[in-house]
């Protein structure tokens, strides 16, 4: 079974929100006409979890975010949700999501290039966790058995 190469709208703002500010402002240096719809603010969100991801949900503290609404010329809103204070990136990642809505084609390889930073990312973190890593073993008393 194979990806798309056309990512979901939920796919790619799941990318973007978690996108490094640095790597995508190189990806999109200048941003495109727009006017503000909401100004990037900050704010905060209850993270919640599940033990062993099925159980009921729990409160594990707050994250700091950042959203902003934009609208292109053409009409079309993005908008955008990131982690931290970066106002900047909250509105490239707003800009992003209206360019993905109205250009997928043209795009979708910058939402590629995030992905495949944010495996690279992770990869060198279970790496680095497998180093980590502690085989344990016992033996087996003959009198014990």
């Amino acid at each position: 079974m194979s990806a798309s190469p056309i990512p979901h709208r939920r796919d790619w703002l799941s990318i973007l929100a978690r996108s490094a500010p640095d790597r995508l402002a190189q990806l999109l240096p200048d941003l495109p006409d727009h006017a503000l719809l909401r100004t990037p603010e900050t704010g905060t969100v209850m993270v919640q979890g599940r033990i062993g991801a099925t159980g009921a949900p729990f409160n594990v503290g707050e994250m700091t975010v950042t959203r902003c609404a934009l609208r292109l010329p053409c009409g079309t809103q993005g908008h955008g949700h990131v982690q931290g204070r970066s106002h900047a990136h909250a509105r490239r990642a707003a800009a992003m999501d209206a360019l993905m809505q109205t250009d997928p084609d043209a795009h979708a390889p910058l939402i590629a290039a995030l992905r495949d930073d944010a495996q690279a990312a992770r990869d060198t973190r279970a790496a680095k966790a497998a180093a980590t890593r502690v085989e344990f073993f016992t033996l087996q008393r003959g009198e014990d058995a």
